[in-house]
């Protein structure tokens, strides 16, 4: 999760997270070597007393600096358009969870389990264990299985809202009426926080999200917990 003076992206827990912060990075690479040289320019030209009065056109040059920054966009756009399809893409789905967003808090359906359904609402703070976190624990956690492809369908019943978890690299919008999907797949165990990323009432700020990922047989032996 996020802490304090903390300027690099979360550590992500599933492959399409890894490219997309992959990608961020190289973009941001080219970007400063694209700053630094148009610095470079500029303070050259400041401070350069050369001139040439003859010299109106160059049509080679200006063929250069018309070409480069196409081959660069290009260089960025084709990750940019298969992490797009990456991250649509749903590979055989062994687990579908229904998600649906409410003021103020989120309900999960664990459809292949009886549809059994968990509401989530925030965690007051004078229930806070020592090791918890204020705005970002809730009442009953997602539970999520290790490198299992699940399945999330997202819908709202009342307003907007968009379920986020960032170390996921997911933000989907939960939109009344209509059901959007997204892919997960857990890389490795532990808890993490989201929120909800659309302004969605008076109490949007007190709607957190806590996915815990366990093993699959731990995972199993709480959906055996909860249909009882």
């Amino acid at each position: 999760m996020m802490t304090w003076s903390n300027l690099l992206l979360q550590d992500s827990n599933n492959p399409a997270t890894e490219q997309l912060i992959l990608f961020h990075n190289q973009t941001l690479v080219i970007t400063m070597v694209i700053t630094i040289f148009l610095i470079y320019l500029i303070m050259s030209s400041t401070y350069n007393k050369l001139c040439n009065r003859n010299m109106n056109e160059n049509q080679l040059l200006e063929t250069i600096w018309t070409i480069i920054p196409m081959f660069i966009l290009i260089l960025i756009a084709f990750p940019s358009i298969n992490l797009l399809y990456l991250m649509d893409e749903i590979t055989k789905p062994s687990l579908t969870i229904k998600v649906m967003g409410h003021q103020w808090y989120w309900t999960y359906e664990y459809s292949d389990f009886n549809n059994n359904e968990v509401s989530s609402y925030l965690k007051p703070s004078t229930n806070l264990m020592l090791s918890e976190y204020r705005l970002l624990e809730v009442n009953s956690q997602l539970m999520l299985p290790l490198e299992v492809m699940t399945r999330m369908i997202v819908s709202s019943d009342d307003v907007l809202h968009s379920w986020a978890i960032p170390s996921l690299g997911i933000k989907i919008d939960a939109v009344p009426g209509r059901l959007n999907q997204v892919g997960l797949y857990m890389e490795r165990p532990g808890t993490f926080y989201g929120q909800c990323s659309e302004i969605c009432g008076i109490n949007h700020s007190f709607m957190p999200i806590c996915i815990m990922s366990l093993p699959a047989s731990d995972f199993l032996t709480q959906m055996m917990m909860l249909t009882k």
